[in-house]
């Protein structure tokens, strides 16, 4: 004989699991997607894709931006490009920016965040006071800082002054002007990785402290055990927004140099720009941006491939 179960004797179901068949789970994802996917879609079409293939069509043309381009030249601009030492400068300058963003500005804005995560005095202020900098408009930043690199007005020339040096106009020194827009980036984008780092170190469990030190774990070993372990994939999502950000570098330099002096310190982005629309080779600037669009696409790939596997 079985025993009948009692209305009491039924475990309610699991918190978090549904009655409803699989079927209707599905077909409400699509309803969502048949929603929300075709406008995504439609401005990422309008926005990126027939822009990008516009930017490759005239690429093969010698064009001036007015009306119809005519002179085919086929992979001519591309040829003309890669042939050219701005070309390899600005490639190079890129290159410093990611490195510098890399292994100087993420280390600062790690350290920082594993400092002010814990509750210190003053802490909030602090994080204020270093994201501040993120807060302001790239044009705004250069403007701020080509006055304090000024030789005859800004803090670089009250330094000349106050030692009784001669003045130093250190944006006009092809030696140091991609250096001194270095420190700039630096001083601009640490506070943002920085909030990152602290969301990341905020996820991790405090348990996992706590047991560390009851096994006996000193400082260093619970931040090399523990706590970088566990920032991984932050660290992951920073590179990544530092070196797309680094392809695509344009705003700060404009206003301190203009990719001066002598071009020392073109950019992809400035290249493209000073060509493209200043001197109205639309045809040239177009390979550029097609050239830059296929580096941060295989970067993109690669680095989603690589780096985010085991994420996944």
């Amino acid at each position: 004989m079985t025993d009948t179960p009692t209305p009491n004797s039924i475990s309610p179901p699991r918190q978090g699991f549904s009655l409803r068949p699989a079927n209707a789970l599905n077909r409400e994802g699509w309803v969502t997607a048949a929603l929300f996917l075709p406008p995504a879609l439609l401005l990422f079409t309008l926005f990126v894709v027939l822009p990008m293939g516009e930017a490759a069509y005239f690429s093969l043309f010698k064009w001036n931006g007015f009306g119809t381009p005519e002179d085919y030249r086929g992979l001519y601009n591309y040829e003309r490009l890669i042939s050219r030492d701005i070309f390899k400068t600005a490639l190079w300058n890129n290159m410093l920016v990611i490195l510098v963003s890399v292994f100087i500005q993420l280390p600062i804005a790690c350290g920082l965040a594993i400092i002010l995560a814990d509750k210190i005095p003053g802490g909030n202020i602090f994080r204020l006071l270093f994201f501040l900098p993120y807060v302001l408009a790239e044009i705004v930043a250069g403007l701020i800082w080509r006055f304090v690199y000024d030789g005859d007005t800004g803090f670089i020339a009250k330094f000349t002054e106050w030692f009784d040096l001669p003045a130093f106009y250190i944006l006009a020194e092809q030696d140091y002007a991609m250096y001194a827009i270095l420190a700039v980036i630096v001083w601009k984008y640490f506070g943002f990785h920085m909030m990152l780092f602290i969301a990341g170190l905020q996820a991790i469990d405090r348990d996992l402290y706590r047991a560390a030190r009851v096994d006996g774990a000193s400082a260093w070993q619970v931040l090399r055990f523990v706590t970088l372990p566990l920032l991984k994939s932050t660290m992951k999502l920073s590179i990544f927004f530092a070196v797309l950000g680094s392809l695509q570098l344009f705003d700060i330099i404009m206003p301190m140099t203009l990719g001066g002096p002598s071009d020392s310190t073109q950019t992809m982005v400035t290249y493209l720009y000073n060509h493209g629309f200043i001197r109205a080779k639309l045809g040239f600037g177009s390979a550029i941006g097609t050239v830059l669009f296929i580096i941060c696409v295989v970067f993109a790939v690669v680095y989603q491939k690589g780096f985010f596997r085991d994420a996944e």
